[in-house]
């Protein structure tokens, strides 16, 4: 049987990930990142080291499953030889989780409206998929379209999963709201314009189930829900059918400063010692109307000598389902985000990030970011930077990168160097960007 579109998605975004882009590990914090710092946290907009940024062009994807595990090394010594389903270490358990994250930043600007006022707007480009608590040799077993050697047994409970792709317009705005010789004080909102271009979802509260490899049976309890919105398709995403939606990014910085002899002097001119940052972004949801909404029963036995059909196909013939059409709210994968960085000397600081997810595990219609803990210290000047993010990201994988700003040239990964030594990397990201940065 032909893997399920959210499956196939995953297969094909994580094949780019090995090849290019990521969530801009490292980089947000620098103080000269301009554009991609007012994404992580909008009061960065203002205040900081630049006059003016453009933005030319950017893209980061994240991705990984704690079911996979890659060695980089075996990639590229396979000559384009290299298959995940026959090469990769799995790790099968009965509460995989797959997910990726795609954010291309197009076109966008920012400027300083006066000293203490700045606003930019920001287009955005995003893809994001989660897959929640599947059973690890039940997801095999469906990708390899149920040629397997072994019986099993499987108890799933709420599993979930969701794509969902969406561009973004998003207008940005920040102030220093209290500023005194050693304190500043500066908050920031991005109000977005959404443009939805579809989404799929599936969800089971409870999935039981027990696969026979000498009769070629599969025999399941429980109920499972799969709804698409209209006209969606996740191998050919449509960007000429969209829905709107309204997002929204808040955050504030605090900023310590040991040695600021008063008010007056630009805060650029004198480093801080210390800056701490909260934010919360993608706080909203798109409405899809008329999304085809199947709930299948899934309590019975079924043959699957012959399994080629398309999933949905397979449902269809397999099970008894009843169809509606409806509205169908998917929700953004609204975050928290903590940071707190420490100038050591003149151009060297050391950061600790958190990026939480507020949207609870297994939620139905929503995709999350994996909750990560990232220390990065960095070398920083007006032309170039350098940084080496160590970060502690869920499901248990620990990841060491690095990345370089030189001039309009961001190109970094914040698991780099992890995927090159370990023979099971669990996570893998890349980031490149061209802007155009007006220094003061």
């Amino acid at each position: 049987m032909k893997n399920t579109k959210l499956f196939n998605l995953f297969i094909f975004l994580l094949t780019l990930n090995l090849s290019f882009g990521q969530s801009y590990v490292g980089h947000s914090i620098d103080n000269y990142s301009g554009i991609h710092g007012v994404v992580y946290n909008p009061s960065s907009i203002v205040g900081s080291n630049l006059r003016a940024d453009i933005n030319l062009f950017s893209a980061s994807l994240f991705g990984g499953s704690d079911y996979f595990g890659i060695n980089v090394s075996d990639i590229l010594n396979s000559d384009g030889g290299f298959d995940f389903e026959d090469d990769a270490k799995k790790f099968p358990s009965n509460t995989n989780n797959f997910f990726v994250n795609v954010d291309v930043v197009g076109p966008s600007f920012m400027f300083n409206l006066n000293k203490k006022s700045s606003i930019g707007v920001i287009s955005r480009v995003r893809a994001n998929m989660n897959i929640n608590n599947i059973n690890g040799e039940l997801y095999e077993t469906i990708s390899n379209d149920f040629d397997s050697d072994d019986d099993f047994d499987f108890d799933s409970k709420d599993l979930t999963g969701t794509i969902h792709a969406w561009a973004e317009v998003g207008l940005a705005y920040g102030r220093i709201l209290i500023e005194k010789p050693n304190h500043l004080l500066k908050g920031g909102v991005t109000l977005k314009y959404l443009q939805g271009a579809g989404s799929a979802f599936m969800s089971s509260p409870e999935l039981q189930g027990f696969y026979s490899e000498s009769a070629e049976t599969l025999t399941t309890q429980g109920n499972l829900i799969y709804g698409t919105s209209q006209d969606f398709e996740s191998d050919d995403l449509d960007f000429s059918n969209l829905t709107a939606g309204f997002g929204l990014d808040v955050g504030f910085t605090y900023q310590w400063y040991s040695n600021r002899e008063n008010d007056s002097l630009p805060t650029y001119k004198t480093p801080y010692k210390l800056k701490v940052g909260v934010s919360v972004t993608d706080i909203g949801s798109i409405n899809y109307d008329n999304s085809t909404v199947n709930n299948y029963d899934l309590n019975a036995t079924v043959d699957t000598s012959d399994s080629e059909d398309d999933t949905e196909d397979f449902l269809e013939d397999n099970y008894n389902g009843v169809e509606t059409i409806e509205e169908a709210k998917i929700k953004l994968p609204t975050a928290l985000h903590l940071l707190v960085d420490y100038r050591l000397a003149k151009k060297w600081f050391v950061s600790a990030q958190a990026n939480l997810s507020m949207v609870k595990k297994g939620s139905e219609m929503s995709t999350s970011i994996i909750n990560t803990v990232t220390v990065a210290p960095r070398l920083e000047t007006k032309w170039f930077s350098f940084y080496a993010p160590l970060s502690f990201r869920q499901y248990g994988d620990t990841s060491f990168g690095g990345g370089i700003r030189v001039g309009p040239l961001t190109v970094g990964s914040g698991s780099v160097f992890t995927n090159l030594l370990s023979d099971s990397s669990k996570t893998t990201d890349v980031y490149l960007g061209l802007n155009i940065p007006l220094y003061r």
